[in-house]
């Protein structure tokens, strides 16, 4: 599959950064945009509370043998070591029908027939930096799924039918101009 690369420049908290889109040329799928992201402050938070845990863990074990707690700590390691290998990288992929969110196992596709509205999403800072990876809450009396890392920021839509009981979708990226851009143009076809 032949690639075009674009250059685009972002402001990402009052930082200009250069960033390379990939924009696939793939006629099979309709792939429009491809966005792939990672965060090392993400991989590392989850990494430090996984090895503090072990630590816990193996104390624990050293001073009591196996019991309750050190199960507990054991089980604590072994989730963030989920979260660092599951929440390594985000990929976003818009077909001409389509959005796709991939965390890790996890998987969302939204048709653009089902989005109402898309805007910058703008939260509180205690839910803005409330943590890394997929988050469900409730924000305006309205049920949101969130794929988000700490550090970027996040594109929210509003869906016309519920998916479950989630309202609204909400998503990192580097390119939140851009990927509004591709969801306002589609949502009007």
């Amino acid at each position: 599959m032949p690639l075009v690369y674009d250059t685009a420049y972002s402001r990402v908290y009052g930082e200009r950064s250069k960033v390379e889109i990939s924009i696939p040329m793939d006629k099979k799928n309709n792939l429009i945009y491809s966005e792939k992201l990672t965060s090392w402050r993400t991989t590392r938070l989850f990494l430090v509370l996984a090895l503090i845990f072990f630590a816990l863990f193996f104390w624990r074990e050293v001073h009591n043998g196996m019991d309750m707690p050190s199960i507990i700590f054991i089980c604590i390691s072994g989730f963030f070591m989920f979260y660092v290998v599951n929440y390594r990288a985000l990929q976003i992929k818009f077909t001409s029908d389509s959005l796709q969110l991939i965390f890790g196992i996890f998987h969302w596709s939204e048709h653009f027939t089902n989005i109402e509205a898309c805007s910058l999403d703008r939260l509180p800072m205690i839910n803005e930096k409330g943590g890394a990876g997929i988050h469900f809450m409730m924000v305006h009396h309205r049920y949101r799924v969130s794929f988000n890392f700490l550090e970027y920021p996040r594109v929210v839509m509003a869906l016309k039918k519920k998916r479950g009981w989630v309202q609204e979708l909400s998503f990192s990226t580097r390119q939140p101009e851009e990927i509004i851009r591709i969801i306002s143009e589609n949502i009007r076809k």
